[in-house]
């Protein structure tokens, strides 16, 4: 949508995050097996632009289970002229997610 664009016409990039957050989220909430919240983004690269009209997909795996704390890669990957092939990896990231209680207190991953 328009409003989701920077002044240069592509996606604003800070969409894009709350994307990336987003999904790897799912994968640490499933993980968890419950409540969880974003404490880091440790890593986030943004390596392409991604356009208007591209559709794009996000892929998460999870690097590491700490006590109360997971860790998840994501990689964002946009399909650019669809139907012919073409996609690319526009971004990145790694984010710490923490599993909490009830009362919003870090608990152990289950």
């Amino acid at each position: 949508m328009p409003t989701d664009t920077n002044a240069a016409g592509d996606i604003f990039g800070g969409w894009l995050m709350s994307q990336v957050d987003i999904a790897g989220s799912i994968d640490a909430y499933q993980r968890a097996r419950g409540r969880i919240v974003t404490v880091a983004v440790n890593e986030f690269l943004f390596l392409k632009p991604v356009y208007v009209g591209d559709l794009v997909s996000f892929y998460t795996q999870i690097k590491s289970v700490g006590t109360t704390s997971i860790r998840v890669k994501v990689e964002a990957w946009a399909e650019r002229n669809r139907g012919e092939d073409e996609c690319v990896r526009v971004a990145e990231a790694e984010l710490t997610y923490v599993a909490i209680d009830e009362n919003r207190r870090p608990r152990p991953v289950a």
